[in-house]
C-alpha cells in the first residue's frame, strides 16, 4: 500500500516511522510519504490560510496550495500505475482515495478500516484552523474518491492526530504488518463486540487473582468464558453495539446471558434492550 499525507506540520507525523509501521516500511510492505503543504506556496511567508468569506472567527486554508499538493500526489499515483494521463480525470475504480479528517465526516470504524486496507493507494489531507476551503474537496473529486472522515464527536486542533490513528488502524490490517495475524481476529470490534479482559503472570498480584477458568487448561471453558465477558463488557460500556444485532449469531447460552443483561429479541429476530 502507498500512503501520502499532506500537512503543514510534517514533523507531527514522525511516529508513523516507528514500531510496526516503521518495520513495514523497511520491509517494503508499506510506502508512506509525508508532504509539507507550505512547499506548494510561492510568497515569502509561505502563507496557507486567509480570512473566511462571510466573516466569522478563525482562518480558512487557501485552495491553491492544496490543489498543487494534491496534483503532485495524484501525478505520482498515475506514474506508479504507468498512466500517461497524470492529473487528467480517471475512471472511478482507478481513483485513489483521499481522506479528509473532519468532524463533519462519516465516523471512522473498524469496518471502514478493513475497507480502506484493501485500497492500493490512500491520501490524507490534514486540515488546520477552521478547515480547508470547501472548493478543494469539490475540485479533488475529479481525481480522487474524496471521503471526509471523523474520529468521533469532538474537535481537534488539526487533522494530524486523526490521521495517525487512522493510518495505524488501517495499516495494521495489511498482511505482514502485524507479526501474528491471529491477534487481529480476537480484538475489539473484530466481531462487533468489545474484547474480553486479558491477564498475564503472576496469577496472583497485590491481592487480585486471575480468573480460575483461565488457569484450567480447558480451552472450551476458556472460549465460553471469554465470549461471555465480551457480551458483558459490550453491554456495560457500548450497549449501542448490541442494539439491533441479529440474534441468530448468538448461541442459546449467549442469548441467556444477553437476557440476563436486559436484552430481548423482537419479531424481526433482532436484539432490543428491555
Amino acid at each position: 500500500m502507498r500512503i501520502d499525507v499532506v500537512s503543514i506540520f510534517p514533523e507531527y507525523l514522525a511516529p508513523l516511522r516507528l514500531s510496526l509501521l516503521g518495520r513495514a516500511q523497511e520491509d517494503g510492505i508499506l510506502e508512506l510519504e509525508v508532504h509539507d503543504l507550505r512547499e506548494f506556496t510561492f510568497d515569502r511567508h509561505r502563507t496557507v490560510d486567509d480570512t473566511p468569506y462571510g466573516g466569522g472567527a478563525g482562518m480558512v486554508m487557501k485552495p491553491e496550495p492544496w490543489a498543487l499538493a494534491l496534483e503532485a500526489v495524484f501525478t505520482a499515483h498515475s506514474e506508479r500505475r504507468g498512466s500517461d494521463r497524470q492529473t487528467e480525470r480517471t475512471t472511478l475504480g482507478e481513483r485513489p482515495v483521499l481522506i479528509v479528517p473532519s468532524p463533519a465526516g462519516e465516523v471512522f470504524t473498524q469496518a471502514l478500516a478493513h475497507e480502506l486496507a484493501n485500497e492500493p493507494t490512500l491520501a490524507f489531507a490534514c486540515g488546520r484552523y477552521e478547515g480547508i476551503d470547501e472548493r478543494v474537496l469539490d475540485w479533488a473529486r475529479e481525481r480522487f474518491e474524496v471521503r471526509p472522515v471523523s474520529l468521533g464527536d469532538y474537535v481537534l486542533n488539526g487533522g494530524e492526530v486523526a490521521v495517525m490513528a487512522m493510518v495505524e488502524a488501517i495499516a495494521r490490517l495489511i498482511p505482514g504488518v502485524v507479526g501474528n495475524p491471529e491477534s487481529l481476529v480476537e480484538e475489539s470490534h473484530s466481531d462487533g463486540l468489545l474484547e474480553y479482559p486479558v491477564y498475564t503472570k503472576p496469577s496472583s498480584w497485590r491481592g487480585l487473582d486471575v480468573p480460575e477458568v483461565l488457569l484450567s487448561g480447558n480451552h472450551g471453558r476458556i472460549a465460553k468464558w471469554r465470549r461471555e465477558q465480551q457480551l458483558r463488557r459490550t453491554a456495560a460500556r457500548r450497549p449501542e453495539l448490541l442494539d439491533g444485532a441479529d440474534a441468530s449469531q448468538f448461541s442459546g447460552g449467549e442469548r441467556e446471558v444477553l437476557r440476563e443483561l436486559g436484552y430481548g429479541v423482537d419479531d424481526g429476530g433482532h436484539l432490543v434492550r428491555a
